[in-house]
């Protein structure tokens, strides 16, 4: 059992409510840890403190100084990878091969990338007839940042990263669902005696807590990534106050898969993009989308290779499939698939509880599950899952793959398979979506723009856009 604290001004902290949530494992449903429930006056407090660090030694940091900080960060964390990926497997349910190999790297890589990204930096110089002006930029300020429960680290740190990045100081709250690497990573500040204050992490409910944070006065700009419904409620709370927002909210994601492919691949492609860390990814690719010729062969081949991943307990190696992260949220993944069947499906692997050994018995396990046969207007088709379930569509043409991909709401990211040039640069023009993966899947490099179309969300972040979003730019104009 593991009783974690708020992270205020440098101190852990219980919350001031004296109340408590807690914490269960997906893998088999026991109670793991206990968690603050926290509220405005936690937040009151994690923002003063923030208040008080921007005024402090912080304030007169230079760019080597924070570049420095970030990397002592991600040094600290590689020194404890392998418990980081087993709080990380053992909270959210994904597999610890996947924490290890892609989560935790990955957050070590933000802190390094940005260390490197600000010392790299550069601004603008804009000389005119009789004057010249040049581009400072100054922080924010205090920063709210809130991340969900899908990739609990690994989001945290690019935001994170960057806030500190450009001098900042933080508020964050992470989901009460996957507290425990929230708070590994606040034990690393306290850890290398990061300045007091620059980083503050207040747990407890969104309705709560995280409201608070982004209702909060002194809190000048918030971060947000999590669902559309709870992004809409963060835009109508901060718009009023004139926050600078970014919201990286839902997909429903199109792989679009041409007969001119390569086939191999392209399965596998879709295999991983559909089911990795259970379709918990906002960019995972549920609806598949195939040319007709080869929609059958397709078809039977992913079905072969969906139903061969092994699902189980997450700690094991040799597990590609863990468990979800809530009971709730498995719940709802198995309401779709029983709409998807009335909608006229056909479940062709899946859609059912896996039998698991005793121990695994009361975990959130749900079989990976394809689904056919259904319009691509449907609901099971159009709404966002979030689970490890995929639909799967034949189109005819290539107007009717646009028209099928860009018929939803949202606009996150796309794949595209084929071997012909021409067509994957005039389709990943067409498509709206804010990135277009071809012949690949979420093969990322961090400095390009991170972002959705519609209501997959508002702004940008990565490399000089997250620099931007995390700092003020001023124009100075000189008069010679």
């Amino acid at each position: 059992m593991i009783t974690v604290r708020n992270y205020v001004g440098g101190r852990f902290v219980p919350a001031h409510s004296g109340q408590h949530m807690d914490d269960l494992c997906p893998a088999d449903g026991t109670v793991i840890a206990q968690i603050p429930r926290s509220g405005a006056r936690d937040v009151d407090e994690a923002a003063a403190a923030a208040n008080e660090a921007l005024k402090g030694p912080w304030a007169n940091s230079t760019v080597e100084d924070r570049a420095q900080l970030l990397e002592s960060i991600a040094s600290a964390i590689e020194a404890r990878l392998d418990e980081f990926a087993a709080l990380e497997s053992r909270d959210q349910g994904k597999p610890v091969s996947l924490a290890r190999s892609v989560d935790i790297p990955r957050a070590i890589a933000n802190f390094r990338f940005f260390a490197g990204a600000i010392r790299h930096d550069h601004t603008d110089f804009h000389p005119m007839a009789g004057a010249l002006n040049y581009t400072l930029r100054r922080p924010v300020g205090v920063m709210g940042l809130i991340t969900p429960w899908n990739l609990p680290l690994y989001l945290l740190t690019w935001k994170v990263a960057p806030a500190l990045a450009m001098g900042n100081t933080i508020v964050a709250k992470p989901s009460e669902l996957t507290p425990l690497t929230a708070n590994a990573l606040a034990e690393v500040f306290d850890q290398i005696g990061a300045p007091k204050g620059i980083f503050n992490l207040v747990h407890g409910l969104g309705a709560e807590a995280g409201d608070a944070i982004v209702s909060h006065p002194e809190i000048k700009g918030i971060s947000f990534t999590g669902g559309t419904s709870t992004g809409a409620l963060v835009a109508a709370s901060a718009a009023p106050k004139f926050k600078k927002l970014s919201l990286e909210l839902g997909g429903k994601n199109p792989t679009l898969i041409f007969a001119d492919c390569d086939f191999d691949a392209a399965v596998e492609g879709a295999a991983r993009a559909g089911f990795a860390n259970q379709g918990e990814i906002c960019l995972c690719g549920s609806r598949i989308l195939v040319e007709r010729s080869i929609h059958d062969r397709f078809l039977t081949a992913l079905t072969q290779r969906v139903a061969a991943m092994k699902v189980g307990d997450p700690s094991a190696q040799d597990t590609q499939v863990g468990a979800l992260v809530s009971a709730d949220h498995r719940d709802k993944v198995e309401s779709y698939i029983e709409l998807g069947k009335q909608e006229g499906g056909t479940i062709e692997c899946g859609g059912k509880r896996p039998e698991l050994a005793e121990k695994l018995q009361d975990g959130y396990y749900l079989e990976p599950t394809v689904i056919s046969g259904l319009t691509p207007s449907c609901r099971t088709a159009t709404e966002e899952i979030f689970g490890p379930v995929v639909t799967v569509h034949p189109f005819d043409d290539e107007r009717e793959a646009m028209a099928m991909a860009n018929g939803v709401r949202y606009g996150l990211a796309a794949s595209l398979w084929t071997t012909n040039l021409s067509r994957a640069h005039r389709l990943a023009e067409e498509l709206e979506s804010g990135m277009v993966w071809v012949n690949t899947w979420l093969l990322r490099d961090l400095r390009v723009p991170f972002g959705g179309m519609k209501d997959s969300g508002v702004g940008r972040e990565g490399g000089r856009y997250s620099l931007e979003f995390f700092s003020e730019s001023r124009n100075i104009c000189i008069k010679l």
